[in-house]
């Protein structure tokens, strides 16, 4: 099924917009270029076509040396010329006799269907850049592509004014100010609600935490140096989330009544001559559809980096008006220059830092296929220092009242996923590794999916030892800063933001002396310390404390499953840190030795063998990394991101986009809260356009999930 669904997927996505060209008009300087309105691209490569039915799932593969059978994606383009009659350059469909679909062909030779160039806006030939003289014109009340006049994108679009060149539009290029203070204003807008009003009035508190210490019972006479007790939390879910089957006028009356945390969000776009063509439209498709799901009190700044780096637009409220400007800023980008992330990061630092009113969630989107190829910083270097790459501002722990994570993903092969793993992991953002490029608006759903449902933010976890005789001996946090103090007594954990539905498991480590007469052993008691993003106050809750009995003799006791499952984890992730190095070192029989000896680990643990969903997914995980080391060229091209963006969402226990993860079949899926879950279905909505198709989806929703 797997398999299946990612050709179905990836045949679908080849024809979600339009080919966008490399323009030879411009300079090659990388700065920001609006294109003209005779040079623009039409809006509709925003817009989804409805036409799905006559697509042919196929999908190009590279086979491996022996019997390894993981496929690798060739280039998305097709360059034989038999391919360039039989598919339209525009909407890269095939095109076809007598398919009910009219053919322009033009001076050039070069055909289309006629409906796309009518829709084009375009007097240059897409593929060959020649001159038209003449273009059909659309009639009024046709709508391009058969395309649903529902469809809320399209309406946003619809309303979008052609930019002349001779208007001095607000994103049109000039000058930037030295300081991004023309943030717009929030106006004091009414978003505080009562913090249980935000919730599911099933939820009594905003976290709820459980304790499980790894077995109830211990002999008097027995000691323990490392005896781990599992602390398990769980944020509130949102109301409007809670029911993915209500309709768009019930969530939005949900929502009114139930406010979320709004957000500031800047995207650092790559727009280097690497995105030309297909990338790039798809790119600009992925962030019409996250322009579209930001509300009127979300604010959005966009920044464009080729050779440099521009501000297309300040931080700018998602009304109507900001989405349709912020829509025509990102559809008239062109893609040209070398590649400067550090000047693009340094930028959407800038305006996180320089603005003078502040949504209570913030964050950093970077998107990039290529590497940092102005800095000299990077995979080519023999001491990379990644870290220069990242502005002082938003670094991890530099200011804990500035801290912006910045969420990276990597497109495609030829990107660097050691600099996008790193940015995201000092910032305290995730990094997810894109292999094909119609993923790209999946990925991105899935990420705001989480960042527009926080509902706990600065959280803190205390740790406290409740009996004089024991010591806490360590904590596992994965990437989350934690301390033990001196004596043992405490520990503290700084986790952040949680969005809805989130958990977080973290093992505590306590040393267990050997007890005299005492029937039960107290062992630790647990605190969490936290802002509401909506009213802004400080709230605190507690556990009970945790024991466990004290008999003169006990019996063998299992060990606690949850305890189990989370070891795995940590255990997991450990052997894919070794498994990385060894393949780094040219080691790669050594990695995959790793990778194989911690499977057969797993294998005997209490989890596997009542075939826990974790374990499987695990297992799924360990399998796919080994796959991808068969040779140093698969672990260049796919096996080192795929690793890295796996490590960065179990470190951080958050979900991350890798392979096929962000479909509902796969095996490699875990931490996706409902928010993420409900955003990917928005994402596809061509899954719900057949019964046939709508069948297919809940087979794959029926499919467990690991926790």
């Amino acid at each position: 099924m797997g398999s299946k669904w990612r050709k179905v997927k990836l045949s679908l996505g080849l024809n979600l917009c339009a080919y966008l060209p490399r323009t030879t008009d411009g300079d090659d300087d990388g700065d920001y270029h609006p294109l003209p309105s005779s040079e623009r691209l039409s809006d509709a490569v925003l817009l989804p076509p409805s036409n799905w039915e006559n697509m042919v799932p196929s999908r190009t593969t590279t086979p491996l040396p022996s019997s390894h059978c993981l496929r690798l994606p060739k280039s998305l383009s097709k360059s034989s010329s038999k391919s360039s009659k039989q598919t339209c350059s525009i909407c890269l469909m095939k095109m076809k006799q007598g398919d009910g679909h009219a053919i322009f062909t033009a001076e050039c030779s070069h055909s289309f269907h006629f409906h796309c160039v009518a829709s084009h806006n375009n007097q240059v030939c897409p593929v060959c850049r020649s001159k038209w003289k003449e273009i059909p014109i659309r009639s009024p009340g046709l709508d391009p592509g058969g395309r649903s006049r529902n469809d809320a994108l399209m309406d946003v679009a619809h309303r979008l004014p052609v930019p002349q060149r001779n208007l001095n539009q607000w994103h049109i290029r000039g000058p930037e100010p030295g300081v991004f203070n023309d943030d717009e204003s929030l106006d004091h807008l009414p978003v505080i609600a009562e913090s249980n009003n935000t919730l599911d009035n099933t939820s009594d508190t905003t976290i709820k935490i459980e304790t499980y210490p790894e077995v109830s019972t211990v002999p008097r006479s027995h000691s323990y140096d490392d005896f781990t007790i599992l602390v398990h939390l769980k944020a509130a879910a949102m109301a409007a989330i809670r029911n993915p089957s209500l309709s768009g006028d019930q969530v939005s009356l949900l929502q009114s009544r139930n406010p979320r945390a709004p957000v500031d969000l800047v995207t650092v776009l790559d727009i280097s001559g690497s995105m030309s063509g297909t990338k790039l439209a798809l790119l600009k498709r992925a962030m019409g559809f996250l322009i579209q799901n930001l509300g009127c009190n979300d604010r959005l700044s966009v920044i464009a980096f080729s050779s440099n780096a521009r501000r297309l637009f300040p931080l700018r409220r998602m009304s109507d008006i900001g989405q349709q400007q912020a829509l025509r800023a990102v559809n008239s980008v062109i893609a040209n220059g070398g590649t400067n992330i550090a000047e693009g990061l340094r930028k959407g630092g800038k305006v996180m830092e320089d603005r003078t009113e502040k949504n209570p969630v913030s964050s950093i989107i970077l998107l990039s296929d290529g590497r940092d190829t102005i800095n000299g910083v990077g995979m080519n270097s023999s001491y990379p220092n990644y870290e220069s790459l990242i502005p002082l501002s938003i670094r991890s722990g530099s200011n804990r009242e500035f801290q912006i994570p910045v969420h990276t993903f990597g497109f495609g092969t030829d990107h660097d996923p050691s600099l996008m793993h790193s940015i995201s992991e000092i910032s305290g953002g995730t990094f997810s590794f894109i292999e094909t490029e119609t993923m790209i608006q999946d990925a991105l759903a899935q990420c705001i999916g989480g960042l527009l449902s926080v509902v706990v933010q600065e959280l803190q976890v205390c740790v406290e030892c409740t009996n004089p005789k024991l010591c806490l001996s360590s904590l596992k946090a994965g990437s989350y800063r934690s301390h033990v103090s001196a004596d043992g007594k405490t520990g503290l954990i700084d986790v952040g933001d949680l969005y809805a539905d989130e958990e977080r498991d973290f093992l505590v480590s306590v040393k267990v002396p050997a007890e005299s007469s005492q029937c039960e052993t107290s062992l630790l008691k647990v605190k969490c310390f936290y802002r509401d993003p909506l009213t802004k106050e400080m709230t605190s809750t507690e556990s009970g404390v945790v024991r466990i009995q004290r008999p003169k003799i006990a019996g063998q006791e299992e060990m606690s499953i949850e305890v189990d499952r989370q070891r795995n984890r940590f255990r997991a992730a450990d052997a894919m840190v070794e498994a990385r190095t060894a393949a780094e070192q040219g080691d790669l029989a050594g990695a995959v030795s790793i990778l194989e000896n911690c499977q057969r680990v797993l294998s005997e643990t209490v989890s596997a063998k009542s075939r826990d969903r974790l374990w499987v997914a695990l297992d799924a995980e360990l399998k796919e990394m080994e796959e991808r080391m068969v040779s140093r060229h698969v672990y260049e091209v796919s096996g080192r991101a795929y690793i890295l963006s796996g490590l960065s969402s179990h470190s951080w226990q958050r979900a991350t986009a890798r392979g096929d993860s962000t479909d509902g079949s796969s095996l490699v899926q875990a931490y996706q809260t409902p928010s993420m879950v409900e955003m990917l279905t928005q994402s596809q909505p061509f899954l719900l356009s057949s019964p046939s198709r709508q069948g297919l989806l809940q087979s794959l929703w029926s499919q467990p999930k690991p926790r």
